[in-house]
């Protein structure tokens, strides 16, 4: 930091005790200005400190003759001003207004979080909104529906309404409007919450059926051929390859094993129940973490099932570890470099069953692939909504009272997925067969170059 400008002596009875410095203001730094303004401010306060007993004597009374004006100290290392904050665009920012805007009520949040989806609220709807899209992006909003599938069909059949109740204007035709007018219904429901890589491969491939649609067809001969591609594609690509991940999944699973799955996973589930039904004597540990608790649910469907499990919590990992004859567990999407991207946990799940050589397995279907190549959960991610409730036994707490919420110095954050490296990862049951983790950007060959 530059040294702070020498000050000019002036005799008791000289000019006013806020000296100007010996550059000008444009020659100066900013902290070299921001020096100035603090010691002009101290020789006000000096000078109304020193005027205040004067003024209580009346006009008439004695005047100070000059008030003293206070020499600043030059800032060393340990005593050097604090640097203003610096924006995501890499440029200096005011302290003072840095300093207003929790006062102004903005949201906070950290800068280096800040490029993570937020939960908020559906804004109001821009455009020609269909009220079928409305109570979607409402539900995706409250995480009221959650899981790469379960989005992905309702997402689709939210569509099919849509396209229903379309008209094809005059003097157009239904292949090139109809992708027009399904545009701001997409980014409604990307306001409401970002979207997954099950609902972009969908809409990828609606688009290109309604691109390809015959323009010569009538309107509602073209829409019935939409809806038997969307019904096609759900029951192909996420029902169908259920199946086929459930009964290879389940052949892995032998007489005696203990079952390690983390969070919830609709086809982990389905995969489970089918190997109970088939006779197989097992055991599940089921491991959760806060926030969402998604455990809670599969725990209750396997109990009702007649499945013995066992329920721990993500810190508890390293306890039953060496107990565990294989890991299970599901997939949010699936990189061409192998990484699996799923709710925030399952890196460490499977890291710590890779450390005690516990081969760990991924159910996922090919509908989830992407081509990207994603390193870490931290260029891409997703912040779960807040509200984790600390529960002590007895309750002698409302609900309301143990919610944690945002505080004035309290910023919760909730990452809502996670990368597992390859190397982690054993195999990946596929409804093509079971992929080993290296071998992942095989799977649009085996495809056709379909996704």
């Amino acid at each position: 930091m530059a040294p702070a400008p020498l000050l000019p002596v002036h005799p008791p009875n000289g000019p006013d005790p806020i000296v100007q410095p010996q550059k000008s203001q444009k020659q100066m730094t900013k902290a070299e200005r921001r020096e100035l303004q603090e010691r002009q401010r101290a020789a006000k306060a000096a000078a109304k400190s020193a005027a205040g007993p004067a003024g209580n004597q009346g006009k008439g009374g004695a005047k100070p003759s000059a008030p003293p004006t206070p020499v600043p100290k030059k800032p060393g290392k340990s005593e050097a001003l604090p640097k203003p904050p610096l924006t995501p665009g890499g440029r200096t920012k005011d302290r003072s207004a840095s300093i207003s805007e929790p006062a102004a009520g903005n949201a906070r949040g950290l800068r280096i979080f800040s490029h993570f989806g937020l939960p908020k609220p559906v804004s109001v709807a821009k455009g020609d909104i269909h009220p079928a899209i409305l109570r979607l992006a409402l539900q995706f909003s409250n995480f009221k529906i959650t899981g790469g599938n379960a989005r992905c069909i309702a997402t689709l059949t939210a569509f099919k309404t849509v396209i229903q109740d379309y008209t094809t204007p005059p003097n157009t035709t239904l292949s090139r409007h109809l992708m027009t007018y399904l545009s701001p219904q997409i980014s409604h429901l990307v306001a409401a919450r970002p979207m997954s890589v099950t609902m972009g491969n969908a809409i990828r491939q609606l688009k290109l059926e309604i691109s390809g649609s015959d323009i010569d067809l009538p309107e509602q001969d073209a829409k019935n051929a939409l809806f038997q591609k969307i019904d096609t594609y759900i029951r192909d690509r996420i029902l169908i390859a259920d199946q086929v991940i459930e009964e290879t999944a389940g052949n892995k699973i032998k007489d005696g094993d203990v079952i390690l799955t983390f969070a919830r996973s609709s086809v982990v589930q389905k995969v489970l129940l089918g190997a109970h039904e088939q006779g197989r004597q097992f055991s599940v540990i089921v491991v959760d973490s806060r926030p969402m608790m998604e455990g809670k649910k599969l725990l209750s469907v396997l109990a009702t099932a007649g499945i013995k499990c066992t329920y721990v919590l993500l810190p508890a990992v390293g306890a039953v570890i060496n107990e565990v004859s294989m890991v299970l567990v599901g997939a949010h999407s699936i990189h061409s470099n192998g990484a699996v991207y799923s709710r925030a946990g399952t890196a460490l799940v499977a890291m710590m069953a890779r450390q005690h050589s516990v081969p760990v397995v991924v159910c996922c279907e090919t509908y989830k692939y992407s081509e990207s190549v994603q390193l870490d959960s931290f260029t891409k991610n997703e912040l779960a909504p807040v509200g984790d409730q600390f529960c002590p036994f007895p309750l002698v707490k409302s609900p309301s009272d143990l919610t944690l919420q945002n505080r004035a110095r309290l910023e919760i954050l909730n990452p809502l997925y996670d990368l597992t490296p390859p190397t982690c990862i054993t195999a990946v049951v596929t409804e093509v067969g079971v992929v080993p983790s290296n071998s992942i950007s095989s799977i649009p060959i085996a495809l056709g170059r379909l996704l």
